[in-house]
């Protein structure tokens, strides 16, 4: 048998004007008479951890049932047809979000610390110069972005320019993402600035302007290149970089749309240039970005935190009308209860947005959802008491084979967030004795 199909590397970039971009998994990176599932035997995985304040209620959050025939409950109904992907973690506490002895207590004192604690289960140290611990996504990097541009990729919702108070360095409150104990990893909130950071638009933020006043899109400027590229490939590569091309225009399309917008309504107070009002658009072009990353192997880790400890941002989108931390704050009234379920289940939703992207995204012999592991939960248990005991905790996505998914996993109450945590590095071929305060590891 003659082959003479082309051989691309999996490094192979687009080339323009000041842009480049990388491209999916194609047939023609693999080596020749080498078949796809052979080659797709070996998936690489990738972690996204996602991070949302305030814990949820409980009582609408976990399932009565445990093990695998367990009934989704009211917060959880939107990701069921999702089931044989997701775990849900019952049982686990983070204790260090609590106050050492001689610290002053009080929920915005646990407001404070909780987002910090989430990946690293570490005590964050109150004082203005930061001491937590390395984070979950941090350590797995070090791993799996030896072979990526980007070792690491940090998003947000809310700007870092908001207040955070308590006498609390702001690092606490503005990422959920840390290198070492004194290096925190600032979070974006700027879909623009994500994707120049993915594919590269301009050096500085005047020539990013200009390119935009100019419309001159990233993919025009590769144009030529991909043209070329694309005589080269089969027919199914050249559908398969088509429609990945048309869904880095898709993206840049809606990126420059929210400029636009930003820029017709004079009338309202002046916003971070191309970041989205609404929280559902803004959190999609988010998702779809770390799809686009995953999908291109730019990077294999991801963290965004849905929103700030101590947020009171409102989300039309749900139906209630009261601010996200007010709500939260239920004065153990059932009404206030039910609402504040409600916008847990509304989060849930957008999640579920994330979730359709992985599962519809082609990634060797499987999806990104097959391949991929996404870590969602919360530092916080009832945020009316600021208590960390049980938290709001699921898993979702096969991590390329290794979790099974489908099951309420209910571990023994204040079993400690960081056993999971130990867990996790584990399912990622970390070795480690110990995770922040891990007393063993979880069985997962």
């Amino acid at each position: 048998m003659f082959v003479t199909r082309k051989h691309l590397s999996r490094r192979t970039l687009l080339r323009g004007s000041g842009s480049v971009l990388a491209l999916p998994l194609l047939e023609a990176m693999i080596p020749a008479c080498t078949a796809l599932a052979q080659t797709a035997a070996n998936p690489q995985p990738r972690l996204s951890c996602l991070y949302i304040p305030h814990g949820a209620t409980m009582a609408k959050w976990t399932p009565a049932e445990i093990g695998k025939n367990f009934s989704y409950t009211e917060i959880l109904a939107p990701l069921e047809q999702y089931r044989s992907y997701i775990n849900i973690i019952s049982g686990l506490a983070n204790q260090p979000v609590a106050p050492w002895p001689g610290e002053d207590s009080g929920g915005a004192q646990n407001h404070a610390r909780a987002a910090a604690a989430f990946l690293t289960a570490a005590h964050p140290v109150k004082g203005d110069m930061a001491l937590v611990g390395e984070s979950l996504d941090q350590v797995v990097a070090q791993v799996l972005g030896h072979d990526s541009p980007l070792p690491s990729l940090e998003l947000a919702i809310e700007s870092s320019g908001l207040t955070c108070g308590s006498s609390f360095t702001c690092a606490y409150s503005n990422t959920i993402s840390w290198k070492t104990p004194t290096l925190p990893m600032p979070m974006e909130n700027n879909p623009q600035l994500v994707f120049e950071r993915l594919f590269g638009e301009g050096a500085t933020d005047a020539q990013r302007r200009e390119r935009r006043e100019l419309s001159a899109s990233m993919l025009d400027s590769i144009r030529e290149h991909a043209g070329s590229l694309n005589k080269q490939l089969a027919a199914a590569d050249r559908v398969r970089l088509d429609e990945y091309l048309q869904e880095v225009r898709e993206i840049e399309r809606r990126v420059h749309l929210v400029d636009a917008k930003l820029d017709e309504n004079l009338e309202l107070p002046a916003a971070p240039s191309g970041v989205p009002r609404d929280f559902e658009a803004h959190a999609a072009l988010m998702f779809d970005l770390q799809v686009l990353a995953f999908k291109t192997d730019i990077t294999r880790v991801s963290s965004m935190m849905l929103s700030r400890e101590n947020s009171n941002t409102r989300y039309p989108g749900s139906g209630v009308a009261e601010g996200f931390h007010n709500a939260s704050h239920h004065s153990n009234e059932q009404k206030n209860k039910d609402q504040f379920a409600v916008i847990n289940r509304y989060h849930i939703s957008v999640l579920k947005g994330f979730f359709d992207k992985l599962a519809a995204t082609p990634d060797g012999d499987g999806s990104l959802l097959d391949h991929a592991l996404v870590l969602y939960g919360s530092s916080l248990s009832d945020a009316n008491e600021h208590n960390f005991d049980p938290l709001p905790v699921l898993l979702a996505g096969g991590a390329a084979g290794r979790i099974e998914g489908g099951r309420h996993l209910s571990f023994a109450p204040q079993t400690p967030l960081a056993n999971l945590h130990l867990a996790l590095l584990d399912t990622f071929g970390i070795q480690r004795d110990s995770f922040g305060d891990s007393t063993d590891m979880l069985s997962i």
